[in-house]
């Protein structure tokens, strides 16, 4: 990264003031990524990444160069998320709240007042991060991780994507949270039983550029639209989950999952267009609802895994629809434009 240089002669280098925007663009991705690992709100990750600047800009006369800007900057953020955990409640799914499967034909009960986790459009990496580093970034911000991510204490959560993401040293991880390196190792220890004991399985639909990712998309996404039920009850496995802030319920197995659809999805056959977007570096879609005057409405954003063997084993299905416009897509569409981002699609 070329970035202009304060120099002086009694001390080491710091970006000048002029070059701090020109420092911090390229890493803002980056920023935003850890971020959201911390916190696993979309948003508020965005909130962080904007006062990791600010408090950059006012501390910058204090940076001595000790370290890479890279490094002061994710050191400022993880301390500002820090910060913000302390006055939040952890991000869940509903199968993190603890409670049996549901009823897919019971009353659906929703709740505003849990901090429910949020996708994360696109990728984490910028478009040009070469292959290996982008697989290996993609896989760091899939939703199941980041779900298992926020049962951790934050400052545990905090050590272990340091090291496991950050790379730093156990040394430089206690000096940032201002601990010993002792703790730091005791911390990552744990962290990591902790997520062995979720047997996380990365062999999914980890890319979505891959041939027969989009193919088990695409007709998924066809059985939806035409809400054909034995179709989209097909493509499940068989323990498959269904989970679908903010509503309470979760459900699993392919004909809950079917008969949720079924009974509780107020649109008829022919009446969703599901649109293939990527959220969290894995494939999504993104689904409209018809509505009067020929034009479609912003629904919901379905994050998809799947088994790796031509099946989907969870569907996150999430009805904010600041995702959509996160997401570049916009809220509603004509029926002449729906069709246009079909052919596209």
């Amino acid at each position: 990264m070329s970035t202009t240089l304060d120099h002086h002669p009694d001390g080491p280098s710091r970006p000048a003031a002029t070059t701090l925007d020109e420092a911090f663009a390229p890493l803002r991705r980056e920023l935003l990524a850890h971020c959201y690992r911390m916190l696993g709100s979309f948003h508020d990750a965005e909130d962080a990444v904007q006062e990791t600047y600010l408090r950059a800009w006012r501390s910058y006369a204090s940076f001595e160069g000790r370290s890479s800007v890279r490094t002061w900057l994710h050191r400022i953020a993880t301390n500002v998320c820090l910060t913000m955990c302390q006055s939040r409640k952890a991000r869940a799914l509903p199968r993190g709240l603890g409670q049996e499967r549901s009823d897919p034909r019971a009353t659906l009960e929703q709740s505003n007042e849990i901090p429910w986790l949020e996708p994360f459009p696109g990728t984490a990496t910028s478009s040009g991060a070469d292959p290996a580093t982008a697989a290996t970034e993609h896989a760091r911000v899939r939703l199941a991780l980041i779900a298992a991510l926020q049962h951790l204490p934050a400052r545990q959560r905090a050590a272990l994507l340091m090291k496991e993401v950050l790379q730093w040293k156990a040394s430089e991880i206690a000096d940032a949270l201002g601990t010993t390196t002792t703790s730091v190792n005791s911390s990552m220890q744990r962290a990591r039983a902790h997520l062995a004991e979720l047997a996380l399985d990365e062999d999914t639909l980890a890319e979505p550029d891959d041939h027969s990712a989009r193919e088990l998309i695409g007709r998924y996404a066809a059985a939806l639209e035409r809400k054909d039920i034995p179709a989209i009850v097909e493509l499940f496995t068989a323990d498959a989950i269904w989970e679908m802030p903010p509503f309470l319920g979760w459900y699993q197995g392919p004909a809950d999952i079917g008969a949720l659809i079924d009974t509780q999805c107020p649109a008829g056959p022919g009446e969703l267009r599901a649109l293939p977007v990527i959220m969290n570096a894995q494939p999504a879609l993104a689904v409209y609802i018809a509505a009067p005057g020929n034009r479609w409405e912003a629904f919901q954003i379905q994050v998809l895994d799947g088994d790796g063997q031509g099946k989907l084993s969870h569907a996150y299905v999430f009805f904010d629809t600041a995702l959509f416009t996160a997401a570049g897509l916009p809220l509603a569409l004509s029926g002449a434009e729906m069709r246009l981002r079909e052919r596209r699609a």
